[in-house]
């Protein structure tokens, strides 16, 4: 099944490599380092005696892993990581976190998985471990660690019920997969449950990593900065929008009674559907401003009906400038998005139905009155509007999901003591 597998990654790459240079046209960083994605690699470092080998794929993965990096570097002071990404915004993200390590943080694209390349990368960097962040299962990387020794550990693990159905579909060539990966480190039970039925062995529950983020001081700068240009304005934040979600939010709001002067702010999950949002937003007839047109002194104009979060890292600014927050991804069934920034950050979370992703953490924050679920976009306005009425309701809303965020604290020390023998 593998080889068939192999046989298919050989046949499709010229396909995947054509993609990759379109996609370079709204985004150039498809476009760069494609050596590093084909297993090519220069001159090795010399900066550290062991390497751990970390792979987040995109930029939630990489923010989620800033905890675990941070404990790993200290834990183990002679080692450095190697990080690798999948997309070019999740390796800029993991610049922008991980620059405070210097040399002891290399950045690199994972290889394609076709089982030479993953060969090159393990060759050339030598790893003591590869730890994948939350859902990434490669068979061809998973089998060349095998072969050179290298245990991989999957942490801060999630499986949706959707997901290990699809999994095991795959039959022969996930459960070789899973068969070698030497420790998984679930979020939930339910998660290393659902991992287990995959022919995993060793399986830890540690909890989710996410609820350890610290969050910046110059995030918490920027939202203050960017809360004054707004005013004394009720603001509704919908972050992390998917496509087709951005038109049912438009629709609503236009009907919705929501606050006098309330703003909407839009960040879109993908950056290279910036501008499309903008002229969806425009086509409704809303006055829009974007945020990357904001100099330090402006402001954001009174006629102005909807901002668009046109940049990158700046998510925990955004929750912070706003008074309730709606996480995309969950009004089309999507699977949601992660609820903890928010939470963290005391605000009041609204959610869609669609939260296949990230179910028992949803469920556990609406439980400890920090969330709330609504059944579609105008619900969600609805909500919003009630909210953003109700001083009290706002604040009391804000603090339970603060505290529901600290409560769940712990994972990543937990993920650590687990990881340890393996490193030893």
């Amino acid at each position: 099944m593998r080889l068939l597998y192999t046989l298919a990654w050989w046949l499709a790459l010229p396909l995947v490599l054509a993609r990759l240079w379109l996609r370079g046209r709204q985004e150039p960083g498809y476009r760069q380092h494609w050596g590093e994605r084909l297993g090519f690699y220069g001159r090795q470092p010399t900066t550290a005696t062991d390497t751990i080998w970390l792979h987040a794929v995109s930029v939630g993965e990489t923010r989620a892993a800033e905890p675990l990096i941070d404990a790993l570097l200290a834990a183990w002071p002679r080692c450095r990581i190697v990080l690798t990404h999948m997309t070019p915004t999740g390796r800029a993200t993991g610049k922008a976190l991980f620059a405070k390590h210097g040399a002891r943080l290399v950045q690199s694209y994972l290889p394609y998985d076709t089982g030479a390349m993953p060969a090159r990368f393990i060759r050339h960097f030598t790893p003591r471990i590869c730890i994948l962040m939350e859902t990434e299962v490669w068979p061809n990387l998973i089998h060349q660690c095998t072969r050179y020794k290298v245990p991989v550990v999957l942490a801060n693990a999630r499986l949706s019920q959707r997901s290990l159905g699809k999994a095991q579909r795959l039959g022969k060539l996930i459960a070789d997969a899973a068969r070698g990966i030497t420790l998984v480190a679930a979020q939930t039970q339910d998660d290393a449950d659902r991992v287990r039925q995959l022919g995993v062995q060793d399986v830890v529950v540690t909890g989710s990593i996410k609820f350890d983020v610290v969050v910046p001081e110059a995030a918490l700068a920027t939202g203050a900065w960017l809360r004054g240009a707004i005013g004394a304005r009720p603001v509704l934040l919908c972050a992390s929008t998917r496509e087709g979600e951005e038109q049912l939010i438009l629709d609503a709001y236009i009907r919705a009674s929501l606050p006098a002067h309330a703003l909407l702010l839009i960040v879109p999950r993908h950056p290279q559907r910036f501008d499309e949002v903008e002229k969806l937003i425009a086509a409704h007839g809303l006055a829009v401003q974007r945020r990357s047109g904001l100099a330090q002194d402006d402001v954001v104009a009174a006629g102005t009906q909807v901002l668009l979060g046109d940049t990158m890292g700046e998510m925990f600014a955004y929750y912070a400038a706003c008074d309730c927050a709606f996480v995309g991804g969950s009004l089309l069934p999507l699977g949601g998005q992660n609820l903890i920034e928010p939470a963290a950050l005391g605000k009041p979370v609204l959610i869609g139905p669609h939260t296949f992703n990230f179910a028992l953490v949803t469920e556990q924050a609406i439980a400890a009155g920090g969330a709330a679920l609504v059944a579609d976009a105008d619900a969600l306005m609805a909500q919003a509007s009630a909210l953003l009425q109700d001083t009290a309701r706002l604040s009391s809303m804000g603090q339970k999901a603060l505290a529901f965020a600290n409560q769940h604290r712990g994972a990543t020390p937990r993920t650590i003591a687990a990881i340890q023998p393996l490193l030893r």
